[in-house]
């Protein structure tokens, strides 16, 4: 399984230059199992954990509105929610196979309804708006298997030499009447219908409808996690070309916000950079380079943003949707 510190990761938030407040959250975060060591007669930290390796990768956006204050935003309930819910389903995310999916959705679906629950009960007893919700996205890692889970307008692209794949798909009128046929795919981003949800986390919406994808990924994809404060602004085009400079992620987060602001910035906008340029492990490759004592290094290099060089053999990485409106 590939830990943090074999790939590049990294998120960044900024309030935009026009709202004062920040609604958006992220989080990136390691599963890692633990014992608890009471008493022993070895020479081991007694009353203290041990922590293993890293056994999944969590990264997750949401985007609050409704007009809360700071401290009641709908965005960071939901990650709080989110996060302490995904202590209790680490047996799906450790040994996530095919005939454990059902669990694993059901538990996913669970733990979204209390989201919304818990979001409804404070703004019921704060007399706050009740369109007060928030969108979410999130990509759990278990190396190779992807699982992304996304309500609203938020997104996931995965870059893969060279293609750029939008995985999720807006939960807007907008998108609802490109599918239709009634807009354009180059309309729906300019309409203002962009910007209303048919799905989100709290507000007025009596039931929720996540989608979840899964697919495998490989040395060398990218993976962006985004609110629309970024995809209002940069199209998928400049996307893929900040996403192919082989740089740290944390320089290509701020391109990219910077890019938006300089756009408009009209928005808060929130982005999450992982890229697998590194040499990564499945759990059992792991335990046999543990044994072994080899640990391959790599790094990346910087180099000027530009036009980077067209891949030789584009391959998209065909998400596969596995619940969620068709």
């Amino acid at each position: 399984m590939a830990s943090i510190n074999q790939f590049d990761c990294h998120g960044l938030t900024d309030p935009g230059r026009i709202r004062g407040v920040n609604d958006d959250q992220f989080l990136i975060a390691d599963l890692r199992k633990s014992i608890f060591v009471h008493q022993t007669s070895v020479n081991l930290d007694e009353h203290a954990p041990i922590f293993g390796g890293p056994q999944c990768h969590l990264l997750m956006v949401a985007d609050g509105g409704g007009g809360w204050t700071v401290e009641r935003q709908a965005s960071e309930i939901v990650v709080h929610v989110i996060t302490q819910y995904v202590l209790n389903m680490t047996p799906w995310l450790y040994r996530l196979e095919t005939q454990s999916e059902d669990d694993f959705l059901d538990d996913l679906t669970t733990a979204l309804k209390r989201c919304q629950d818990r979001i409804r009960a404070i703004a019921d007893a704060t007399a706050a708006p009740r369109e007060i919700g928030t969108t979410l996205t999130i990509a759990s890692i278990t190396w190779p298997r992807l699982y992304v889970v996304h309500v609203g307008n938020g997104r996931c692209y995965l870059l893969r030499r060279g293609v750029l794949e939008q995985i999720t798909t807006d939960h807007t009128l907008a998108q609802q009447l490109v599918e239709s046929g009634m807009l354009g795919p180059g309309e729906a981003t300019s309409s203002q219908l962009s910007q209303v949800l048919w799905n989100a986390i709290g507000g007025d919406f009596e039931e929720l409808s996540p989608d979840v994808y899964k697919a495998e990924l490989q040395r060398g994809d990218t993976l962006l996690l985004c609110t629309d404060g970024l995809t209002a602004h940069v199209p998928d085009a400049v996307i893929r070309r900040y996403l192919q400079v082989q740089e740290a992620a944390q320089d290509t987060c701020r391109k990219l916000i910077n890019a938006a602001n300089e756009a408009g910035g009209t928005d808060n906008i929130t982005a999450i950079v992982a890229r697998f340029d590194r040499d990564v492990q499945s759990v059992d490759d792991a335990i046999a380079a543990m044994a072994d004592h080899d640990a391959p290094q790599a790094s990346t290099e910087a180099v000027n943003v530009g036009e980077p060089e067209p891949a030789a053999v584009p391959e998209p990485a065909s998400a596969e949707r596995i619940a969620g409106q068709v």
